[in-house]
């Protein structure tokens, strides 16, 4: 009996050491980064960078696969159901932490099903009016809103898109009645606001930060803890007077749950390796994207934190999205 349980003991400690030398040989095939949003946009834009300076610094490829539908949950789903191996990543969004108060089920839960690897950038909610629009300030569109209630509109890219949400949040915390227009997205409805046909919308900075810089649209506030560097003559929405939460809204890299912790902080080092080489932050703040790199239990920790946040603003306003 001593001697089988000698054995099996040394097989235990032989194969626990093939798992570990396994996980230290990470990468050693392709590995797939999903985004949930089209091509060119900042999740997109962070994962190609990641992805490009991962193959060069491990020698393995590492593909972008843009998964795109139902608001970035293709892509989370996608991932969350896939083998906890290391080789199938996402690039997810601050929508996981949207979607449970705006969908009665989810196919997969943001906390329980991913496991956090680092936020990568985050990019604030700015208020863009059309450049004929009077008000100059904030204060100065609230008062046109107040003196026209009802009269003012604001384009977003589809119900409970954070677009919409941080309109819906100014709303409330500025007391205007200003009439949603929804969109398909936000480059169908740019024309309208360069047109004057809407009057203001508050998208991600990165989307829109080329028109401001032209002149073709006028940044009037940043929903977000403090100035984007990209428009640093922009008040936040706290400088403007009026309280309520920030909308930033942030890009992470994400596996499945369950993925070895070996390869979870493998892949956190080189992602925060990445992004303090100059030329990756140089590329993301030209493009207005704020970089993070923060570590997978701070990641953790801002996920949990936002869920019950958005929940409220989305009750208190009585958004839901008709499945």
């Amino acid at each position: 009996m001593k001697v089988i349980c000698a054995f099996f003991a040394a097989l235990t400690a032989l194969l626990g050491s093939h798992d570990g030398f396994a996980q230290s040989a990470y990468p050693d095939k392709a590995i797939r980064i999903l985004v949930g949003f089209p091509p060119g946009g900042p999740p997109d834009i962070a994962a190609r960078l990641l992805a490009d300076k991962f193959a060069e610094a491990w020698g393995r490829p590492v593909l972008v696969e843009n998964a795109t539908g139902a608001g970035g949950n293709v892509a989370v789903d996608r991932a969350a159901k896939a083998a906890p191996d290391g080789y199938t990543l996402v690039m997810a969004s601050s929508a996981i932490t949207i979607n449970p108060s705006l969908y009665e089920k989810l196919p997969y839960d943001p906390v329980k099903d991913l496991a956090p690897i680092s936020l990568v950038v985050f990019t604030p909610s700015v208020l863009v009016v059309h450049s004929d629009v009077p008000a100059k300030n904030v204060h100065e569109l609230v008062a046109l809103a107040r003196a026209q209630p009802g009269k003012l509109t604001y384009g977003h890219a589809g119900v409970g898109t954070p677009s919409h949400l941080s309109a819906e949040l100014f709303k409330s915390v500025a007391g205007v009645n200003i009439q949603p227009v929804p969109y398909r997205g936000i480059p169908s409805l740019l024309p309208d606001l360069l047109a004057g046909r809407v009057t203001m919308t508050l998208p991600n900075m990165s989307v829109v930060l080329p028109l401001v810089r032209e002149g073709k649209l006028r940044a009037l506030m940043a929903m977000a803890p403090a100035r984007p560097a990209a428009l640093p003559d922009v008040p936040t929405l706290a400088e403007a007077g009026f309280a309520g939460f920030d909308t930033t809204i942030w890009f992470g890299l994400m596996a499945p749950a369950g993925t070895p912790q070996p390869i979870v902080d493998k892949l956190y080092s080189e992602t925060a390796r990445v992004l303090a080489q100059n030329d990756a932050r140089k590329h993301l703040q030209d493009l207005g994207m704020e970089i993070v790199a923060n570590t997978p239990s701070e990641f953790a920790t801002i996920i949990k934190s936002e869920i019950p946040q958005w929940g409220k603003l989305i009750k208190d306003a009585g958004i839901r999205v008709n499945e």
